[in-house]
């Protein structure tokens, strides 16, 4: 009875450990992935509000500023919840503080202040600069130093935002029919440059890792058709048609085709930074 008794009881301990011991240690693939989250969602606010900032307020009503601040507060509060929940992706304060000017950027709006408006929205393109390349530093897999870094992060974040503010502006002329073209046309221009800087960021990157001998594996190849094909070719061809889209000019077709282009620029920089996260080079 003694005997039974000490074995059930020993399970009973050992059971207990390792429940404790598996709330207490987290999986080790948790940190890339939210390492990549925390980048995404940065290097979307990043380019987002750029895209805004460099939009011009005389042409556009201030509705869509307005609207979209509110987005980049969303992204920044996404931005601290990921960042709180994981050590090692940067100091909290940083999104907080995006989060903060985010709010500041609306009410700006609201209040038809477009000088203070564009000032609260280059300061979080600024802080969400300053969030990315932080957790880019902590990872341990990277080969690239600090001025690469900051590189690869806003050429990311201004693909992926840039194309995300014409998407948005492109909806808003359902709102506001009546607008000019010419600030839509302009970050059509931009995006088209976006891309072209981009694929020299990631070809140089995708050079070094060739260079460093690796031998990418079957996965590696197939987000390497999806990053170099749907991120940069998809989004150049989307681009082209949209410009000549607005020569006819149809600006809901436009909009629907920079729907396209949002979900493949979404599609390649995900792949490129899940390629990031092994090779430690940018993809």
């Amino acid at each position: 009875g003694d005997l039974g008794y000490a074995f059930s009881h020993s399970q009973t301990v050992s059971i207990c450990f390792d429940a404790t011991l598996s709330l207490t240690h987290r999986p080790p693939t948790d940190r890339p992935t939210l390492g990549i989250l925390v980048q995404f969602v940065y290097r979307l606010g990043l380019g987002l509000a750029l895209g805004m900032a460099i939009t011009s307020s005389r042409e556009v009503d201030n509705g869509y500023f307005r609207a979209h601040s509110w987005v980049l507060l969303g992204l920044a509060v996404l931005a601290s919840a990921v960042t709180a929940s994981a050590a090692g992706l940067g100091s909290i304060w940083t999104p907080i503080a995006a989060a903060v000017a985010s709010y500041a950027s609306g009410v700006c709006w609201i209040y038809d202040r477009p000088r203070a408006g564009k000032v609260a929205l280059l300061l979080i393109a600024l802080l969400n600069l300053v969030g990315a390349s932080g957790a880019y530093a902590v990872e341990e897999t990277s080969h690239v130093g600090p001025a690469a870094a900051v590189v690869d992060v806003f050429s990311s974040g201004m693909l992926l935002g840039v194309t995300m503010a014409a998407m948005l502006l492109g909806h808003w002329y359902l709102n506001n029919p009546g607008m000019r073209l010419a600030p839509l046309r302009r970050l059509v221009i931009v995006i088209g440059v976006a891309v072209a800087v981009r694929s020299v960021v990631v070809g140089l990157g995708l050079a070094a890792w060739v260079d460093s001998g690796a031998a990418p594996a079957t996965v590696d190849l197939a987000l390497l058709a999806i990053r170099w094909l749907a991120g940069l070719l998809g989004t150049a061809g989307a681009a082209v048609l949209v410009w000549y889209t607005l020569k006819v000019p149809n600006t809901q077709s436009a909009t629907g085709i920079l729907y396209v282009a949002v979900i493949t620029t979404f599609l390649g920089e995900l792949s490129g930074q899940l390629l990031s996260a092994t090779s430690g080079f940018p993809l």
